[in-house]
């Protein structure tokens, strides 16, 4: 082998890509020449440089440097904790408060008299005054909504008045309860009380 062929073989050595009858006959022409020799030598050293410089030197402590440096990790309050713990407690404390705040919305928005009962024949309305006049008679419960109530005659039953006022007259007999509501807390109550009648009649 003359040097002119050893000299590209040379890289496919250093690779270790080179087959075994080449390796052979370089490995021979390597034996009897200096100057190939000191070619390898020098191939060597540059692809030991490469790597060196390939490879970063990172210097001492630079890790924990780094991670003394980043901001403490946040820790979670108990709420989240407990939230995180607890999936059905907070999916019903949010129902609950969105149905507070429906119910607290329709509280503000419904100005509209409404008056509920089972025998509203007796009963005359003159713009937002009911009136249960002397003489007749109501059997059952009366509920007003956002106007006046005003018994000269008879109630056989309860009697509420939501966001308004009762006035009855020496005439009049209520034989229930008189409950005036005018708080949203009240309303509220008085409301998922009315629901939760209607379900249980329902079933």
């Amino acid at each position: 082998m003359e040097c002119k062929e050893a000299l590209p073989l040379l890289h496919e050595y250093l690779d270790g890509g080179l087959d075994g009858t080449d390796s052979i006959r370089l490995k021979e022409h390597l034996l009897v020449c200096a100057d190939c020799r000191r070619q390898l030598q020098q191939f060597e050293k540059v692809e030991a440089l490469v790597h060196a410089w390939s490879r970063p030197v990172v210097p001492e402590g630079l890790t924990e440097r780094v991670m003394q440096a980043l901001p403490p990790a946040k820790r979670r309050n108990a709420f989240y904790r407990y939230v995180r713990k607890h999936p059905a407690v907070s999916v019903a404390a949010i129902f609950a408060l969105v149905m507070l705040s429906s119910f607290v919305s329709t509280w503000s928005n419904d100005r509209e008299l409404l008056v509920k009962g089972s025998d509203l024949q007796s009963v005359v309305i003159k713009g937002d005054t009911v009136i249960v006049p002397a003489g007749h008679k109501v059997a059952g419960d009366l509920t007003v909504e956002n106007g006046k109530l005003q018994v000269d005659g008879e109630v056989e039953g309860n009697v509420t008045v939501i966001d308004g006022s009762v006035h009855y007259a020496s005439t009049a007999h209520i034989s229930g309860q008189i409950t005036q509501i005018d708080e949203a807390f009240s309303w509220l109550w008085y409301k998922m009380n009315t629901w939760f009648a209607q379900v249980s009649d329902a079933q």
